[in-house]
């Protein structure tokens, strides 16, 4: 599974989950702010110009980002990056209220 694929699925009180709620971290569950934020970057894009549910792939993402948007072609790259980055598993950390996307480390 990727990062694409968990939003397609994920879900909070029957609405998408938010950029607040999802944390992407390392196996051991060390936070990677840097991840985590290209993360709430995009999303924060996609809830303006986006349409998660119609796309189906991370391709018609992008496309649909850089139809409608400035947004220069090393930005939409790295945007491509972290939706199809590989995850190991989903953590619902319920005492922090967030959902940890963890990443499949790369070997």
């Amino acid at each position: 599974m990727d990062v694409f694929q968990a939003l397609k699925l994920l879900q909070v009180n029957h609405q998408p989950a938010s950029q607040r709620e999802l944390v992407v971290t390392d196996p051991t569950g060390k936070p990677d702010a840097t991840m985590s934020a290209l993360l709430a970057d995009v999303l924060g894009k996609l809830a303006i110009f986006g349409d998660l549910d119609n796309a189906h792939s991370p391709e018609e993402l992008i496309n649909q980002l850089h139809a409608v948007t400035p947004l220069p072609s090393d930005v939409l790259a790295e945007y491509d990056k972290i939706l199809t980055q590989r995850l190991e598993h989903i953590n619902f950390a319920t005492h922090k209220q967030i959902i940890e996307l963890v990443y499949h480390p790369f070997v």
